[in-house]
């Protein structure tokens, strides 16, 4: 095996030992067993169970950012509010180990990311969405922000659920989100006061 085929190797056994396992339960001695190969094996190409589960998290990472940021891209505003949902969970349908890996907070502290940070990476993408929209419909366009929290929230909550139900289908999923969101944000005041004073 080439330096680099077992270096692959070995990310795909940390990433399935870190999806079933999470990072505190995983030790390098089953990593290294499960790969084959002895220890220092394993700390030569990543220095330890640190390095190797930061760059499985970074790949993950940049892998669900790609998919989300197309989503956004273009379309009318409540298409793209589909189609980032329906994004995240086609992710989480077929790279159920990294979305399992990635709605854990990271251990450790020099990874270079967590989901929390991805879903604000996220949410400042649908903030402008969210500014446009409200610029036109006569809403403070200072509220975008919390708003974009809001709805990545929404879809961030759902998909941890439906990862482990799995009903119904993602498209319906989808459509209830959007249904839930888009209705919401059609109807919304522009000056919100509490029920209750």
């Amino acid at each position: 095996m080439t330096g680099r085929e077992r270096r692959e190797q070995l990310l795909d056994v940390g990433r399935a030992l870190f999806a079933e396992k999470g990072f505190e339960a995983t030790s390098i001695e089953e990593i290294a067993s499960r790969a084959g190969v002895s220890k220092p094996v394993v700390y030569e190409h990543f220095g330890g169970k640190e390095g190797l589960y930061a760059v499985v998290v970074d790949r993950e990472m940049s892998d669900l950012l790609d998919r989300l940021t197309s989503a956004l891209s273009a379309g009318h505003p409540r298409k793209l509010v589909e189609q980032a949902a329906l994004a995240l969970l086609t992710y989480i349908e077929e790279e159920t180990d990294g979305f399992r890996i990635l709605s854990r907070d990271s251990p450790v502290a020099g990874s270079t990311g967590t989901f929390s940070s991805l879903l604000n990476d996220i949410a400042s993408q649908v903030e402008h969405i969210m500014s446009r929209e409200f610029a036109s419909r006569g809403i403070s366009t200072k509220l975008a922000p919390m708003y974009a929290q809001m709805l990545v929230g929404m879809v961030a909550l759902t998909g941890q659920w439906w990862l482990e139900e799995r009903k119904p289908k993602r498209e319906e999923v989808a459509a209830h989100l959007v249904n839930l969101g888009w209705n919401g944000l059609a109807h919304m005041e522009p000056k919100p006061k509490p029920i209750v004073e």
